[in-house]
């Protein structure tokens, strides 16, 4: 399971800064339709893998690579199409309410294909799964963004450098990118890592780790719903997400002291409620500070950090684990969050009184996209 989870991942961190370029060239609402329609096939390949009673693990490694690939395209496209069919007036709201729906879909989608599995089996579960996705892609039929695009220079590594470039010169953009890489890092990672706390510290079996994970999925989506709408008023953004990162690490060294499951299921609760937080409010602005021929590869470096640096971040708490115990390289990324959240506030003079408002009102009174 690890090794597949890898293997859908990490097309996402070496392949999505280059397709932010096609995400940003080619037209993304006939990028999501192909998309989504390659992620159903995959899913009806999959149905009639286990239906024959022929998948091998070498089938569920080689599918898992082609979803990662898919995915590789179709993060930073669906991103930056919320962008074209909100307008950067109402962005940040839109991805606010894509953030919620995730956070839902995190804690039920496993609860149905549990039950899809056991009362319908699983290659009943994989053709529900395929099926869904014909609404999905009725609906991107439906719909009708504006999208500027520039005019293909025919070099993708040209069109990526001069995202780069971007970024270098918009140090509030590599701002949100730092933040995003800190609850990454250091918290998601930790939340990982859950199955072993559970088996080697609280020695809980399945039924422990699924309350455990209800428990920061249900942190999660309180930050989507409730804090994440607040957090986008605040005044000083730069000491919103400084404080954002901060508390999520001093719950994360909490988190380490605790060997109860009462304990463990509230600090984990704290832990996961800033996290959307940080990454809905990094996702909105990079979408703004952006030209908007530009988005897809912005937003392709960011999902870069927050989804296809998973497996590496997972990776290396894991080491940490064998070298300290799992609490001790829970303390660690706890401390580290703090550390590091401190440094940049240090190191980027005038992050603590940066304002947002002023990027956003100026995007807001902008031409509309044609």
């Amino acid at each position: 399971m690890g090794i597949a989870a890898m293997l859908a991942f990490l097309p996402t961190f070496f392949l999505g800064p280059w397709m932010g370029v096609f995400a940003d060239r080619w037209d993304r609402r006939k990028v999501l339709v192909a998309t989504q329609t390659s992620a159903m096939i995959l899913a009806f390949v999959f149905a009639i893998l286990v239906q024959t009673r022929v998948i091998a693990l070498w089938h569920v490694f080689v599918l898992a690579t082609l979803l990662g690939i898919v995915s590789a395209l179709d993060f930073p496209s669906t991103q930056a199409f919320i962008g074209d069919i909100a307008g950067m007036a109402r962005v940040r709201e839109a991805i606010i309410l894509n953030a919620s729906i995730f956070q839902v879909s995190r804690m039920i989608g496993p609860a149905l294909a549990g039950w899809g599995i056991g009362y319908l089996g699983v290659a009943s579960a994989f053709w529900i799964n395929g099926v869904t996705f014909l609404a999905v892609i009725a609906s991107l039929l439906a719909i009708r963004g504006s999208q500027i695009r520039r005019t293909s220079t025919g070099r993708p590594l040209q069109e990526f450098r001069e995202g780069l470039a971007f970024l270098r010169k918009e140090t509030r953009a590599q701002d949100l990118l730092a933040f995003s890489v800190m609850v990454t890092f250091f918290g998601i990672s930790s939340i990982i890592i859950l199955p072993a706390v559970v088996s080697l510290v609280l020695g809980g079996g399945a039924d422990m780790l699924g309350f455990l994970l209800a428990s920061s999925g249900a942190g999660a989506l309180v930050g989507a719903l409730v804090l994440t709408p607040l957090a986008q008023r605040a005044r000083r953004t730069g000491s919103m997400l400084a404080a954002n990162v901060v508390w999520s690490g001093a719950w994360l060294v909490l988190f380490s002291f605790t060997r109860t499951f009462v304990f463990t299921a509230v600090t984990i609760f704290f832990v996961s409620l800033t996290i959307p937080v940080v990454l809905t409010t990094a996702n909105g602005l990079l979408q703004i500070l952006a030209p908007p021929d530009m988005r897809g590869r912005l937003l392709s470096i960011y999902l870069m950090i927050s989804f296809g640096a998973q497996p590496i971040a997972a990776l290396l708490i894991g080491i940490a684990a064998d070298a300290f115990t799992p609490m001790g390289a829970i303390l660690l990324n706890g401390a580290l969050m703090i550390v590091a959240a401190g440094a940049l506030v240090g190191l980027r003079s005038g992050l603590l009184s940066w304002e947002a408002r002023a990027t956003i009102a100026g995007a807001s009174a902008g031409p509309p996209a044609r």
